[in-house]
């Protein structure tokens, strides 16, 4: 199974590399105000796919410290000391269980 895990991935390494054979023709990417940039067509769709990949991290950090807030202990404090202790009155927390 692992051999043909690793013929897969060639298989996929060489068609995308044929791609890139195959596209070197220059295009013109037209910007605003006149601007352009001419290059080859897989530098061209690599840097789109690069950007996506930035955007779409960039709107994942929100939602990421939102479930890492969440995620954070509750009710717990360092005192002077810098050790953790729990709130007066808390007590201990509930266990739940079947």
């Amino acid at each position: 199974m692992k051999y043909l895990a690793w013929l897969l991935k060639a298989a996929i390494f060489f068609t995308l590399f044929a791609f890139a054979l195959n596209n070197q023709q220059d295009v013109t990417v037209h910007f605003f105000f006149g601007t352009h940039w001419t290059a080859p067509l897989v530098l061209v769709v690599l840097a789109a796919f690069a950007a996506g990949l930035v955007v779409g991290a960039i709107g994942m950090v929100p939602r990421w410290w939102k479930h890492r807030k969440a995620a954070a202990p509750r009710g717990v404090h360092a005192d002077a000391g810098g050790a953790p202790s729990t709130l007066i009155g808390q007590g201990t927390p509930p266990t739940h269980g079947l």
